[in-house]
């Protein structure tokens, strides 16, 4: 097929791209800076701009959209424009075209209303209870693309949860710099039981997507490792293996919530240069477990995780110690 891969310069995104290369498709990528995808073609442009999107998803025979406002804080209205309008621009341009699948990448976020989660399958996308611009705006075009699913356009939706990997920006980079800088404390004990996704696994969860749209169409499903552990344990990996110390102060998960509604508010006010080092959505996920049942995702994508937590570690710590190569 022709894929169209959005949001192919991120890591996640140019990861997912080279899976789908490797199954032996035609990739175009389509995002606002070149993604240095070997033998992809570059299409640079804004999900913000139909034009643009309509013009990149012309000739293709599939698209996985990946590109998305991703951030702790931000203006509410460019959260609004890029993942729910761009969102709706890439369909439209879709139909328009008589592109015939759609893999929407989305997130857990989409259905967390700040309560533990234990076991779960992928619960409904809920704009109303979503916690943040971010999380609430990805479950609006989740809805989005969803309900243009239909005879002449599958689509399902995959929700890799915190993907993390060499060269990542989101969760290790954060977590590095803040144990570095000794500003990084466990909520309550770090107790909390969290699912992870390494970064291959999630591009090849994505890819086995792609190729069961028709089978799967108008479904979502948590793509994780399918190994639990507790934030402390994840965090302490992930600092050892980039040298750093693993965090031992303590903070009480109830006070990290309110100090992260406060700074919401200030942050909303007088931003800084920054994320935030703290926020409500933040203390919720650092302080509630969120893990999720595989069954159904690895049995309808027929899929399963290729690389574990710990080979992933294994992998994390020889980038660092290569000093941190080009992914």
């Amino acid at each position: 097929m022709r894929v169209l891969v959005t949001g192919a310069s991120g890591l996640l995104g140019g990861s997912v791209a080279r899976a789908v290369a490797e199954s032996g498709h035609e990739v175009t990528t389509f995002q606002r800076r070149p993604s240095g995808v070997p033998g992809a073609r570059d299409v640079l442009g804004s999900m913000t701009n139909p034009r643009a999107v309509a013009a990149a998803v012309r000739d293709q025979d599939a698209v996985v959209h990946l590109a998305a406002k991703v951030s702790l804080t931000g203006d509410a209205a460019e959260f609004e424009a890029v993942n729910v309008g761009g969102t709706r621009s890439l369909v439209e341009a879709m139909r328009a075209s008589s592109v015939s699948r759609l893999v929407f990448v989305s997130s857990p976020s989409v259905a967390h209303s700040g309560a533990s989660i234990v076991g779960d399958d992928a619960l409904p996308a809920s704009p109303g209870h979503a916690r943040g611009d971010y999380a609430r705006t990805k479950a609006a075009a989740e809805r989005v693309a969803l309900g243009a699913a239909g005879a002449e356009l599958g689509v399902v939706a995959v929700r890799p949860h915190l993907v993390w990997g060499p060269g990542d920006t989101q969760l290790v980079e954060r977590i590095v710099d803040r144990a570095r800088a000794g500003r990084l404390p466990l909520l309550d004990h770090g107790a909390a039981l969290i699912d992870s996704t390494y970064v291959d696994n999630a591009a090849s969860g994505i890819a086995a997507a792609l190729e069961r749209v028709d089978e799967v169409s108008g479904r979502s499903y948590v793509i994780t490792n399918g190994e639990p552990r507790t934030v402390a344990d994840l965090m302490a990996g992930i600092c050892a293996a980039a040298g750093v110390p693993a965090p031992r102060s303590r903070v009480p998960a109830a006070v990290a919530r309110l100090a992260g509604s406060l700074v919401e508010r200030v942050w909303s006010v007088r931003p800084g240069t920054d994320e935030p080092p703290m926020t409500r959505f933040l203390a919720e996920q650092l302080s509630t477990a969120h893990w999720f049942d595989q069954r159904r995702t690895q049995h309808d994508l027929r899929w399963t995780p290729a690389v574990s937590v710990d080979e992933g570690l294994r992998r994390l710590t020889a980038w660092y110690a290569a000093g941190q190569p080009a992914v």
